[in-house]
């Protein structure tokens, strides 16, 4: 059975959609099968592989309202292994539509229990909020992925993260686990970036990744070409650092 991984962080900027675009893409090179759910409305993860989101027909806002199952949003994309449920920008009605439904955090857990087998990694890209959509991606994994930006106001918004991660378990889903912490847009120039590593690390130990994404222009250039950095330059310091991830993530599952 698939497992499901949220990439998800209320504050914007951190390189939460870099993130799940390039994971997905480095998982799929590394031979696994990847669908990538784009639950975030400004479908950037859509357009960063390509996709041109205004012109989608079914998506993510069809999915948590099953007007339509699931399997039918999925569309094929460049990337090796690496299948794509778009989102649309009518995903942002989707929070005033679901807030009268019954079960309305288990929309998407429902929708996807049908295609998780079909898959090794499903990974969800959340809004940079804490709204009903990124509720229902959470309670919908298995596990979350959190990016923090190696700068200085990197632990800003991650007490109130980790508390809504606690009573979303308490809540709605008892078994999401914390993948890792993933540090992101580290410059080792700087002594502010060694710092924020050195810190996150000192109050999160194991929870935080081995691998750290550093700051990369190739990574910043790739998404105007719709492409992931493993197809835009695999060579790059981004792409080595995504690949390095994808294995750290892979060893992890396959040790139990």
């Amino acid at each position: 059975m698939g497992k499901i991984i949220a990439i998800a962080n209320q504050k914007g900027g951190v390189g939460k959609t870099t993130t799940t675009v390039n994971l997905a893409a480095a998982l799929g090179v590394l031979e696994k099968k990847v669908l990538l759910v784009d639950a975030d409305p400004q479908a950037n993860a859509t357009s960063g592989l390509g996709l041109e989101s205004d012109k989608v027909e079914k998506s993510t806002y069809q999915v948590p309202e099953h007007s339509i199952p699931a399997k039918e949003a999925i569309t094929r994309t460049n990337s090796p292994n690496v299948d794509l449920i778009p989102a649309h920008i009518d995903l942002v009605a989707i929070e005033i539509e679901l807030v009268d439904k019954k079960n309305r955090e288990y929309m998407l857990k429902t929708a996807l229990l049908d295609i998780k087998d079909d898959y090794d990694f499903i990974l969800i890209d959340c809004a940079p909020s804490l709204g009903l959509i990124t509720l229902n991606a959470l309670t919908a994994a298995d596990s979350l992925i959190i990016p923090i930006q190696c700068e200085y106001y990197a632990l800003e918004g991650l007490g109130k993260l980790l508390t809504t991660i606690k009573s979303i378990q308490n809540l709605h889903n008892p078994d999401l686990d914390i993948e890792g912490m993933l540090l992101t847009m580290f410059d080792a120039r700087l002594r502010l970036s060694n710092q924020v590593v050195s810190e996150v690390k000192k109050h999160f130990h194991n929870m935080v990744f081995k691998t750290i994404i550093q700051r990369n222009t190739r990574l910043g250039e790739a998404p105007s070409h719709g492409e992931s950095i493993i197809a835009y330059d695999a060579t790059s310091k981004g792409a080595v650092n995504y690949i390095n991830l994808a294995h750290e993530i892979i060893k992890k599952n396959s040790d139990g």
